[in-house]
């Protein structure tokens, strides 16, 4: 019969002997790795020497311990770089959400915890970290939580410690927000403020080149996010088809020290999508083509003087600024994709919106673009009239 071997993280009996001037205490302990291995500890007295084995012993049996690339006392900056490392070397994330991810742990995270060791960080401190992090916005509490749940879940496979304390914190409360579509008055407004914008006689500097004004018919004729807009190629219109359409292929996205630069995809599996073009956008369009002359091919539609990408950041921060100087305040370019989804769902409803918006899901449709109307479907009135009107009444 086999001899059952001895569990792992335990050891056996400590035995201290005198070598000169110094006791050494000796055991033999099955470590992590499932291999055996003898342990010793020297000190001026055989007491002390005990003592310092069994340090020794408690450090490497603990069950936090791991593999030994990150233990209980790795310290969080340890940690960091450790997971930014394993990140990077994670092909199924884009370049653009590592660089997201790293700048959300630096600025939102790392600064709460710089001090600590991995076993030092608990359930409740990561809880009263999120809860004061809510209190300056539902947005900071949310990408705190991701990424600090993503380098302590990776600290959790390495053993380093039990369980991930994140997934045992509060669920974080998120505000209640009203999408809001644009009405008609007010794009047309916008539409006024950013043609007039330094074209009038006394305007001093370079007159704009127009381009601003087609990203914005484009939004309004696509839905397309603002960076999916910017990475539209030439080769990605048909602006002569029966049907005339843009294929959404890519997005613009901004990599850590390279600026801007076009992604070869867009932001999900469902955003990848060809949209027919309504009339106003073709017209648009073609206009813009005819001056930049007539690109072809992969080259971009919008592009800056240098022929590179725009910027997402900058073309968002010229509205804004546009639309601050005529009074129009609190628009963004998302505010055309709910404007988007809230005209097409009241026209033709839930599904043709979100497959429009490219989501996977209506209920994201549903919730997060579309601007209730506040009217209930005019079928519920004809059926009480129907059902319940007094006797006689309409000659019943």
């Amino acid at each position: 019969m086999a001899r059952p071997r001895t569990p792992i993280g335990t050891f056996g009996e400590i035995t201290v002997k005198k070598f000169g001037a110094s006791f050494i205490a000796r055991t033999h302990m099955r470590d992590w790795d499932g291999k055996l291995r003898r342990l010793e500890a020297s000190a001026a007295t055989r007491s002390a020497a005990a003592t310092l084995l069994k340090e020794r012993i408690s450090k490497r049996g603990d069950h936090r311990a791991g593999s030994g690339v990150l233990t209980g006392d790795t310290t969080f900056p340890e940690l960091v770089e450790f997971w930014i490392d394993d990140m990077k070397a994670d092909t199924r994330l884009a370049p653009s959400t590592k660089d997201t991810y790293e700048r959300n742990m630096r600025t939102l995270v790392f600064a709460a915890f710089e001090h600590f060791t991995l076993r030092e960080i608990s359930v409740s401190r990561v809880d009263q970290f999120l809860k004061r992090a809510s209190t300056v916005s539902y947005s900071r509490a949310k990408h705190a939580k991701v990424v600090l749940g993503l380098m302590l879940g990776l600290a959790a496979r390495y053993d380093a410690i039990p369980t991930n304390p994140v997934l045992s914190t509060r669920r974080l409360h998120k505000p209640k927000v009203r999408p809001l579509a644009l009405t008609i008055e007010q794009v047309d407004a916008i539409r006024r403020a950013v043609a007039n914008w330094r074209r009038g006689p006394k305007r001093m500097g370079p007159k704009p080149d127009g381009q601003l004004e087609v990203i914005i018919e484009t939004m309004l004729g696509t839905s397309a996010r603002i960076g999916e807009v910017l990475a539209i190629r030439a080769c990605d219109l048909d602006l002569d088809a029966q049907t005339p359409s843009v294929e959404i292929t890519g997005t613009i996205v901004h990599f850590k020290g390279q600026g801007p630069k076009r992604q070869e995809f867009p932001k999900t599996d469902s955003s990848h999508r060809r949209i027919p073009l309504p009339a106003f956008a073709v017209a648009c369009l073609r206009q813009h083509l005819e001056a930049k002359g007539t690109p072809a091919g992969e080259v971009l539609i919008f592009r800056t003087r240098n022929g590179t990408p725009f910027s997402t950041n900058n073309v968002r921060t010229r509205l804004r600024k546009i639309l601050e100087e005529a009074g129009i305040m609190g628009v963004t370019p998302h505010a055309f994709r709910r404007t988007v989804a809230t005209t097409i769902h009241r026209e033709a409803g839930i599904r043709l919106a979100s497959e429009t918006l490219g989501h996977s899901s209506e209920e994201v449709t549903r919730v997060h673009y579309i601007e209730p109307d506040g009217m209930v479907d005019p079928r519920a009135a004809q059926i009480l009239e129907q059902h319940l009107a007094p006797t006689g009444l309409h000659g019943r």
